[in-house]
């Protein structure tokens, strides 16, 4: 989910600016000091309403802390026995499973999935190629993410999960099975699916029966586990004051268990082959293996993404900087965020887990510790500084980079790169954490930022196509310094439209679209633009957000990307019902914003859930903006309204307001179960 936590972050930052942190300067003594101010910078500047973490060494608990309020109200601390979602490490609970039932016989990691699942088809042939070990190293060329109906507040509907087979269907591969590795959700859902086939246990039983319980691990659930709620630590959306309902990532697999960093770390000790009664030492060994090797990838460097079997990194910076291989992987659902760090040839790991924040923060904050661990117990002789940066000295470029001017894109979006005089303007790069700035070039095939701290290059693959190449250094006042080396962009080819295709697509540029299939308990809801797709149409040269068009009402995926911005691809599909333009994605229905009527001007009115149990949609016109309205919801039911820019001012399900008032040119959408009524009184 990392991908939709970019404006969660930046949305944080802004509700916490951050000013000077202390922690470089006031130096503590001791680790367990260091770790307390680290913490305590979190919560001050980093949007973090608590944490916990965990350190543990050769089985041992050294250090286990907390930081923050477990509940603002009472002013209750979070403690050790406070929960919170792990978010994506529970990819790594999920294969560790798979690799259980490799130990026993009953998987062969290099074996089509189709020999397990039967009913797995796709309108692409080469979905038979497909092997659970793709699907751990994200090699498998599925599209990336089915995000509908999967994080929902207070509702363990498992929707997503019933869904997922039947949508795959319809739908392609955007690579060869094996060709690369690019991060995606979905293959960590047919996991899922593939332990509970062989077993003949729902997901939720295996894992509390094979992993909970001969690790004692009362607090590691999933949503579908009878547990005490309260124990969840409390969660706040950066525009809200008040709390949060319970979040339930309803993608198991991909997403969904909860656990405390305790228990995180005494998970982790399966992780560094220290169970072998639950999985057997060449089983941890094949997931440490530097996986995303076997296919194209960004060049081997420093680097805190090279994946493993459901490792995000096998040989984590900094620590591949001292000659020691760290593994980590991290984690987000839209509340809460993790990290497990572990260094399996000094048997040590660390989990953080947050509640508000970001997994890439807890990393950091992980990693800074770790180190002054190492460096306690002599494994390390000091930690390095931070690495520093200088401003870019222009030198002469040759002239055939020039030829790297052009079309290029990415999911999502195209954009025009041009090289004047050796630079080149660039948009946000690394999902917002580099800004949109100038580069220089300064030798070697380097167009270097005006900081120093970001290099761009241009990369020619084994596939013949040429990528966006950033090297970034990133520091954060108070966590130190992060890298990450990527593709961003892939060069494209125009592609020519003839006349009709080329009217219609013109004709739909910037349109919105609206969602219909999305239950009202969805944490969606808070974030718009999950729910409304804005439609950008590139005519000249053939594209719209990002995907190739074919014909008149039909588009498809055209990136080609490893590592991490390849994700989630999807294709475009229109067509017509009931006078109305409606927008398939990802196996969810959009409709056009010229198809949505205005909610009625009088006092009092009802609107019903059709039968199809979609949502309904109603624009707020001359005649009820800036009325107040009450809305009588049945008891599923819920409602959300948006402004002119689809900005939420109030959910049902989450703010609990007894009435709002309209804004004009805005919008408002009503959900619940089919033949559901809703009861409006506007003043």
């Amino acid at each position: 989910m990392k991908k939709l936590i970019t404006m969660l972050c930046t949305a944080a930052l802004v509700v916490a600016p951050m000013t000077g942190v202390s922690a470089e300067t006031n130096q503590s003594t001791t680790i367990e000091a260091r770790a307390e101010q680290i913490a305590a910078g979190l919560l001050q500047n980093y949007g973090v309403t608590s944490l916990q973490y965990t350190i543990m060494n050769e089985g041992k608990v050294v250090l286990s802390d907390s930081a923050g309020l477990h509940d603002k109200v009472s002013q209750k601390r979070v403690d050790k026995d406070s929960m919170y979602g792990i978010g994506s490490v529970s990819k790594m609970v999920v294969t560790t499973a798979t690799m259980m039932l490799v130990d026993s016989g009953e998987i062969n990691l290099d074996e089509p999935i189709t020999s397990y699942i039967k009913d797995f088809k796709m309108a692409d042939d080469r979905y038979t190629q497909i092997t659970p070990r793709m699907l751990m190293n994200h090699s498998s060329g599925l599209y990336g993410t089915h995000y509908g109906n999967s994080m929902l507040f207070e509702d363990n509907d498992t929707r997503n999960h019933d869904e997922l087979l039947s949508k795959l269907k319809n739908e392609q591969l955007k690579s060869d099975p094996g060709a690369y590795s690019v991060y995606c959700n979905d293959g960590f859902q047919l996991l899922e699916i593939l332990v509970e086939r062989v077993s003949g246990l729902s997901y939720s039983d295996y894992i509390a029966k094979f992993i909970s319980q001969p690790l004692q691990l009362e607090a590691t659930k999933t949503p579908l586990d009878s547990f005490d709620r309260d124990r969840l630590s409390e969660t706040y959306w950066p525009t809200l004051e008040s709390k949060m309902p319970v979040e339930n990532a309803n993608i198991l697999g991909t997403g969904g268990i909860y656990s405390t960093s305790d228990e995180l770390s005494q998970f982790g000790e399966v992780l560094m082959g220290n169970r072998p009664d639950i999985l057997s030492e060449s089983s941890v060994k094949a997931m440490q293996n530097p996986e995303y090797r076997q296919g194209m990838w960004v060049s081997d460097e420093q680097n805190t993404l090279n994946y493993g079997l459901g490792w995000d990194a096998v040989d984590l910076a900094p620590f591949s900087d001292y000659g020691i291989t760290a593994l980590a992987k991290g984690g987000d659902t839209m509340l809460y965020h993790a990290v497990l760090v572990t260094i399996p040839e000094h048997d040590i790991s660390m989990a953080v887990l947050s509640s508000g924040g970001s997994s890439v923060y807890n990393q950091m904050f992980a990693s800074k510790v770790l180190l002054e661990v190492l460096e306690e117990q002599g494994i390390i002789d000091e930690v390095k500084p931070d690495q520093t940066f200088t401003p870019p000295v222009k030198v002469k470029m040759p002239t055939e980079l020039n030829a790297y001017s052009g079309l290029y894109g990415t999911v999502g979006e195209t954009l025009n790169i041009a090289i004047k005089n050796g630079e080149m303007e660039l948009p946000a790069l690394l999902s917002g954490l580099i800004p949109e700035q100038n580069y220089v070039y300064t030798g070697e095939g380097h167009f270097t930022s005006d900081d120093g701290s970001v290099k761009v290059s241009f990369v020619k693959e084994r596939n013949d196509k040429i990528y966006v190449k950033v090297q970034g250094n990133i520091t954060l006042p108070g966590l130190g310094q992060t890298v990450m080396n990527t593709y961003d962009y892939q060069k494209l080819e125009q592609n020519a439209l003839d006349t009709v295709t080329k009217e219609k697509w013109a004709a739909r540029n910037n349109s919105k679209y609206y969602a219909l299939d999305e239950k009202i308990t969805s944490i969606f809801y808070l974030l718009p633009s999950m729910l409304i797709k804005n439609l950008s149409v590139d005519t000249e040269n053939g594209y719209a957000n990002g995907t190739k068009v074919m014909n008149a009402n039909n588009a498809v995926n055209i990136a080609e990307i490893p590592v991490m911005n390849g994700r989630d691809a999807f294709d475009l599909k229109f067509y017509t019902k009931n006078n109305a333009e409606i927008l398939i994605q990802d196996g969810q229905e959009y409709m056009a914003e010229d198809a949505i009527t205005p909610i009625f001007g009088g006092k009092t009115g009802i609107t019903t859930i059709p039968a199809n149990g979609q949502a309904r949609w109603y624009a707020i016109d001359a005649r009820s903006a800036n009325k107040s309205i009450t809305v009588d919801s049945p008891a599923n039911g819920g409602y959300a309204v948006y402004n002119e820019e689809g900005e939420m001012l109030d959910f049902s399900v989450a703010t609990h307001q007894p009435l709002v008032k309209l804004p004009k040119r805005g919008f408002i959408v009503f959900g619940g179960n089919a033949g559901e009524v809703f009861k409006i009184q506007l003043k």
